[in-house]
């Protein structure tokens, strides 16, 4: 019997969940408080294309930021120098501009209630401001970087267009109205804004229905005043062109997310006897709505998506895997393939950053814009588990598409030719940080953590499979590389986190787990020695400085090694960084880092592969169609 969808995707519908909640398409988001707009809280609204840069008066450039490790130069000069800290920062994202009521200062609201209806992407919302009557539904274009919303009411709808902000977590500067400027054009009941911030631009259209009255009581601040309106917004990095109506827009949003519903992969819990399973399958379908509107873009996401600022809002290459991969095991592999052209488009950056360093082939970098360029770091520039990433991505649209062997054999080779050449004496570093960043201080003396291990030699394996795939001959030097490469340590009978001492710290990411589970098998590790090494972690690790990922990580090596019950406990453990709220984002710090989509998608991947391996335990209830194991 077939599952059925609607009924799956309606079950979790958000009500009143006391936290911005967000429409978006992947390319652009618009997150709103429980006004349905941004009327009390400055929320993102934020697109891929996006971006600002500071002025760089002293024309700051990545070399300014190298330091050399025994001949290797790598750009850790942040936040330690001035060209460091510029290169770290920009570009940044933009918050495109807030549109909110335009309501009394300390206006009060109250009998509030907001619907985010998944099925059709509509978000209700209806409340009281000073004891008057509100309805507003808020819905984004499937395709375009477009919102759409409809206010009863009487109050005015409010755009307001602020200056770029370089903060690590902020997204926008309310307080600097000089520093850019908004131009205007009213044309009957449209207008059109050009904003330009430094060297940077986009443009703004708006368009309404109804009796309004346009108005700008202040620079960068407008008002359009009626007593019902419809009001369409589109952000563009080009001159926009005619606009839709509400109507059009919200028709065409719920026929984009029922295709989306029906069209992918489904895992049903309904009947389970784990009083847990309800609330499982709620975090896997609200996590497939958020990873959908913040993580299907053509660029890697940033951590947080398009819902607000961290690290300014740039990719972690690391990270995309956590975002993204999950679409492919869901049976959505061109949500993941709209990203991968960006690797292609930085490959003569990555060629560079090889070549500068001594190696071969093309080094990823780890935190990174649009344009490609490497942010200088004390951590991140000696991370090198978004490696292999690429070949992952590759083999995973492989499996679902034959043709991907021909689309991405250059970007695999070149990945692999790096990682043959970054191994060639059969170590991994030093100098290295390893995925548990723990041992960053460390850096010149780290040497062979066991997850990077294992998941280079199945990244090299793995590109010579897509050799004799296309008929050519084992490379021999990736072949001496993967023989001679260093097995991971084994100490009181558990895998080290690393090779060398401190060996083992037992905080942040418990990355040994993940070299079986993230990744397959390999011959590098021995699945009784991973099965202590799990339960070792379980027993006695601080849980306090994990994230959200780390939880589906430590579910899937326990799949591997055929213990259903362990994955579904790791899964769903009560830890802080495990927590997932009512809009079903993965909570991590409070005013910091308020939701971490590679929890999400982490989930999503663990969930997808022990439903399509039949690893649930007794007592479960698992419909599930089609979705597909990990590698």
């Amino acid at each position: 019997m077939s599952i059925d969808r609607e009924a799956l995707v309606r079950r979790h519908t958000v009500t009143d969940a006391g936290c911005p909640l967000t429409v978006g398409n992947g390319e652009f988001a618009f997150t709103a408080d429980a006004t349905g707009l941004q009327t009390f809280a400055p929320l993102g609204t934020q697109a891929q294309w996006g971006w600002h840069t500071m002025p760089n008066p002293k024309d700051h450039v990545l070399d300014d930021a190298l330091t050399d490790y025994d001949g290797v130069t790598y750009p850790d000069l942040y936040p330690a120098t001035e060209a460091g800290g510029w290169l770290h920062v920009n570009p940044h994202r933009l918050h495109l501009g807030r549109i909110g009521l335009d309501v009394a200062p300390g206006a009060a609201i109250g009998r509030s209630k907001q619907i985010l209806d998944l099925w059709t992407g509509l978000l209700s919302s209806s409340f009281e401001l000073d004891g008057v009557p509100y309805e507003v539904e808020t819905v984004c274009h499937p395709e375009r970087d477009l919102l759409a919303v409809r206010v009863a009411g009487g109050a005015g709808i409010r755009i307001t267009f602020p200056y770029a902000s370089d903060g690590w977590h902020t997204t926008a500067d309310w307080g600097r109205p000089d520093r850019h400027t908004t131009t205007h054009a009213l044309n009957g009941s449209r207008c059109d804004f050009i904003r330009v911030l430094d060297a940077d631009h986009y443009y703004v259209a708006a368009e309404w229905t109804g009796q309004a009255r346009f108005t700008s009581p202040g620079a960068h601040e407008y008002v359009i005043q009626g007593d019902e309106l419809e009001l369409v917004v589109e952000f563009c990095r080009r001159p926009p062109g005619p606009l839709p109506s509400f109507s059009r827009v919200r028709t065409a949003a719920a026929a984009h997310w029922e295709r989306f519903w029906t069209s992918g992969g489904a895992v049903s819990f309904e009947g389970s006897g784990d009083p847990r399973a309800p609330e499982l399958e709620r975090r896997v379908v609200l996590s497939q709505y958020l990873t959908a509107v913040n993580c299907a873009g053509s660029t890697p996401p940033q951590e947080t998506g398009l819902v607000v600022n961290s690290w300014s809002g740039k990719f972690h290459l690391e990270m995309h895997w956590w975002h993204a991969a999950h679409f492919v095991l869901w049976g959505r592999p061109e949500l993941l393939e709209r990203s991968l052209p960006w690797y292609r488009s930085i490959l003569p950056r990555a060629r560079e950053t090889a070549r500068r360093q001594g190696f071969r082939g093309a080094r990823w970098p780890k935190q990174v814009g649009p344009e490609g360029r490497e942010s200088p770091s004390e951590i991140g520039a000696f991370i090198v588990w978004q490696q292999p990433h690429l070949i992952y991505f590759a083999e995973l649209l492989r499996r679902a598409r034959p043709g991907a062997l021909e689309d991405y054999r250059d970007l695999v080779f070149e990945t692999a030719e790096f990682m043959a050449s970054f191994a060639a004496g059969g170590h991994l570093g030093p100098p290295l940080v390893p995925a548990q960043e723990s041992y960053h201080e460390s850096r010149r003396t780290v040497r062979d953590p066991t997850f990077e291990l294992a998941y280079w030699w199945w990244g090299l394996e793995t590109a010579q499979r897509w050799r004799a795939l296309l008929g050519l001959a084992p490379e021999p030097e990736w072949a001496r590389v993967m023989d001679g490469l260093e097995r991971p340590l084994v100490r009181d009978g558990v895998y080290a986190a690393i090779g060398v001492e401190p060996y083992t710290i037992r905080t942040d990411h418990p990355s040994m787990t993940g070299a079986l589970g993230f990744v397959p098998p390999t011959p590098l590790i021995d699945p009784e020695t991973m099965r202590r090494t799990l339960h070792d972690v379980l027993a006695d690790w601080d849980l306090e400085s994990t994230w959200g990922w780390d939880y589906p990580m430590l579910a899937m090596c326990a799949a591997r090694l055929g213990e259903p019950g362990t994955a579904v406990d790791a899964l769903m453990m009560e830890a802080p960084k495990n927590t997932y709220l009512a809009s079903g984002h993965n909570h991590q710090w409070p005013g910091l880092l308020p939701l971490y989509l590679p929890g999400n998608g982490g989930l999503l991947a663990a969930v997808a592969h022990l439903a399509a391996s039949r690893c649930f335990p007794d007592g479960w209830r698992v419909q599930a169609e089609g979705v597909v194991t990990m590698p």
